[in-house]
């Protein structure tokens, strides 16, 4: 099983910036396909940012150029570099992991949440 403990959250002002981490647990993080996504209370769950286990990073548009996500397989762990915050970015982010094609058995799994709070 995979545990994933999300941490680096806060409270920043707009024009600020902030690093999220993910921590991960099970042994299998180098098989992971991560990610990163955010919520606010009534709104759905969006995309910010992905990284396979090779290495291949995409974005959300609206992160793209302020956001930059990374992993280090030797600490099992996946980072999330927030520049250039905005209120809009309020949201409570979640860490997300997914087996890659050479698992046999697919599975999905997600963090607990760690809130961001951006002023304006």
């Amino acid at each position: 099983q995979v545990q994933l403990v999300e941490s680096g959250g806060g409270l920043v002002q707009a024009g600020g910036s902030l690093r999220l981490s993910c921590a991960t647990s099970g042994s299998i993080f180098s098989y992971l396909d991560m990610g990163w996504y955010r919520q606010n209370p009534g709104k759905q769950r969006e995309l910010v940012a992905t990284i396979s286990s090779g290495g291949r990073s995409n974005y959300a548009d609206s992160m793209k150029g302020r956001f930059t996500i990374s992993r280090d397989n030797a600490k099992n762990t996946v980072l999330l570099q927030m520049n250039s915050l905005k209120p809009d970015d309020t949201a409570v982010y979640y860490c997300n992991a997914k087996t890659d094609s050479r698992v046999a058995i697919p599975s999905n799994y997600w963090g607990q949440g760690t809130q961001v709070t951006v002023s304006s």
